[in-house]
């Protein structure tokens, strides 16, 4: 047994849940000592500490893949059915300070009958709020409970940031109506980003969870499947909800291109015409500027006025020409 495994070690709780909804929360090392007849326990690690992975490698009993699983830094979501246990990979948003929503956080759960057995790298909410719940004597009865809670948790915790994507498409929208694109290119591409990055996840994590409530678990019961089903529901329901929110991205992000075109084609058409119009007296100018003998008015005191004159007399009829011909 690894000696002295306590909180500055990795241990970040360890916990005895008393089956009412409360639990019991272990201070010193007597939970390396746990039996089965003892009650359910929840060990929740900081998988980057050196003595967990040896703890969970060498003397916690679980099988050896299992353990590399809890401690490895991939972390797509999954889950796996093993002698009646459960293996779950999970990504819930970053809520934490300072971090962005689609840098999910990942949680690697064993979970038996008697033992749960959680890892993580960084802070989790969902994680606190079931701390929380038992601490207040409300929250998992068992561990089939646990695990439905804490689906429940993850996916209301994301429900939260899809609603937050939607509020900010919407001022997008708003902001496009009124002020045109040249503020909102990087802000609709960051939006862009952002459900990219939480959809890379959501999409694995959909299948994981639709999965779980038909792994032959005996310790799941069918209102906890039930409840798994529902959880499984709304994180489709989120899903659907990310895709409309990038389908209006997308269609706002053509509206500035072609907005931006439109405009590209009008600076165009403008400089078009100044090009008609100037071109018939670049020639004049050019063909009078030869200095060669026989230019007409070269010898007359009013002969440069004369070609101003004429040069105007031609613009002017360019314009009306264009005019007519409804060239602008």
């Amino acid at each position: 047994m690894t000696e002295h495994l306590s909180e500055h070690h990795g241990l970040i709780h360890a916990c005895l849940l008393d089956k009412k909804g409360g639990a019991t929360f272990v201070t010193d090392n007597s939970w390396q000592k746990w039996k089965k007849k003892d009650g359910i326990v929840w060990l929740h690690f900081d998988y980057t500490s050196e003595e967990v992975r040896n703890w969970l490698i060498y003397d916690s009993g679980i099988l050896l893949p299992v353990a590399n699983a809890l401690v490895e830094a991939s972390s797509r979501p999954r889950v796996s059915s093993i002698d009646n246990n459960l293996l779950l990979i999970l990504r819930g948003v970053n809520h934490n300070p300072g971090a962005e929503p689609e840098d999910m956080v990942a949680i690697r759960l064993w979970i038996e009958k008697s033992r749960i057995i959680s890892t993580r790298k960084r802070d989790m909410l969902s994680i606190n709020d079931l701390i929380t719940k038992l601490a207040i004597g409300k929250g998992p009865k068992s561990s089939a409970d646990f695990l439905a809670h804490l689906c429940e948790n993850m996916i209301l915790r994301m429900g939260d940031t899809i609603d937050d994507t939607e509020e900010e498409i919407a001022l997008i929208e708003t902001r496009l109506l009124k002020e045109g694109d040249k503020e909102l290119r990087l802000d609709i591409s960051e939006l862009r980003r952002q459900i990219i990055g939480i959809r890379r996840y959501l999409s694995p994590q959909r299948e994981a969870l639709h999965k779980l409530p038909s792994e032959k678990c005996t310790w799941i019961d069918e209102s906890i499947r039930l409840r798994l089903r529902e959880a499984t529901d709304r994180l489709i329901h989120h899903i659907e909800d990310l895709d409309a929110v990038r389908e209006r991205a997308a269609i706002v992000q053509e509206e500035i291109n072609s907005r931006t075109n439109e405009q590209v084609n009008q600076r165009m058409y403008m400089l078009s015409l100044f090009t008609v119009i100037f071109l018939p007296l670049t020639f004049l100018t050019g063909l009078l500027g030869v200095n060669l003998g026989g230019i007409p008015g070269a010898t007359h005191s009013m002969g440069f006025t004369g070609f101003v004159i004429t040069l105007l007399g031609v613009g002017i009829a360019e314009l009306l020409l264009l005019r007519k011909n409804k060239w602008f």
